[in-house]
């Protein structure tokens, strides 16, 4: 992909954000900078704490509030305080696990099946939305454009989203290799958004022809009446993965990790767990199974040995 013509330059985006069914406002943005965020320190790491990172899946004002009261609910079903953490790119929250930066994670699938062991970080619990325990990745078009499939889109624009996302940049590269192209070699133009709300306003506003978003993130902004999200259409669905997992580091003890587990798991039999999980179109949580992640981790083995 051509680094330089990422989001890292200057892109319109959206500044603010005032409800799911309006307009957005929009302002230049340098994507080379990142998100602020405060650094964990090691005062956080009294026993009365968790420490919970978020992977932008989507951009930082719509994460916290997607988010905000499901974390907290965990944090008080197991007596603890919440202290929030972000970052702009999958990357950085996966090297805080290495750092003891942080305790628990909501983080893509792609580096989960790619690289737990790297990170230390184990699955603990995967969302079941609309009965699945799967998701896809969507290839999304402006509404209004006249592409119907993936080779109409040769020579134009697309938007991925993190470079270490599965639905956001691994599997439309592993489509492209299906068709013997790269994205240098198929695209005229390739950018980063770094979420998958970016990719979905950049598409909206046909500042990119096309780009791959997590197929979750879609609904739930359609389903809630997204201006942006109503102005764009799906061509192209992959194939399921395991949905984006709950996270735990390693060397957070086993009795914690189990009660945030069962904590998770348990969720939708209370009022309140219900009402969270509702909010967000999530049924449940379950327990994560391996085979769920296989299918990732052989698109990136055939994309890393494409003779074998």
């Amino acid at each position: 992909m051509k680094k330089a013509v990422r989001f890292g330059i200057l892109l319109i985006l959206l500044v603010s954000v005032s409800s799911c069914t309006s307009d957005k406002e929009y302002a230049q943005i340098d994507f080379s900078n990142t998100i602020p965020a405060q650094k964990p320190s090691e005062g956080n790491k009294e026993s009365g704490t968790l420490r919970v990172a978020v992977a932008a899946m989507i951009s930082p004002k719509e994460t916290f509030v997607y988010y905000k009261e499901l974390i907290h609910y965990l944090g008080e079903a197991v007596d603890k305080d919440i202290r929030m953490v972000q970052r702009k790119t999958y990357k950085e929250i996966n090297e805080m696990f290495l750092k003891d930066d942080i305790d628990l994670a909501f983080i893509c699938s792609g580096p989960y099946a790619l690289e737990k062991d790297r990170y230390r970080f184990q699955a603990i619990a995967t969302p079941v939305v609309r009965g699945s325990p799967f998701y896809q990745s969507y290839l999304i078009v402006n509404k209004q454009s006249q592409f119907k499939k993936l080779t109409d889109l040769r020579q134009h624009t697309f938007a991925f989203s993190d470079p270490n996302s599965n639905t956001g940049a691994l599997v439309p590269t592993y489509w492209l290799y299906q068709l013997g192209a790269t994205p240098d070699t198929f695209f005229s133009k390739t950018h980063f958004t770094y979420s998958h709300d970016n990719s979905i306003l950049a598409v909206a506003k046909s500042l990119v022809d096309a780009a791959a978003v997590e197929g979750h993130k879609w609904e739930y902004f359609h389903a809630n009446n997204d201006i942006n999200a109503s102005k764009t259409r799906v061509i192209k669905k992959s194939e399921k993965f395991g949905s984006p997992p709950l996270v735990a580091s390693n060397m957070l003890p086993d009795s914690l990790k189990e009660k945030i587990q069962e904590a998770a798991l348990s969720m939708h039999a209370g009022k309140k767990g219900k009402q969270i999980l509702n909010n967000l179109m999530i049924d449940r949580f379950s327990i994560p199974e391996e085979k769920w992640y296989r299918p990732i981790r052989a698109m990136k083995e055939q994309l890393a040995n494409p003779g074998s």
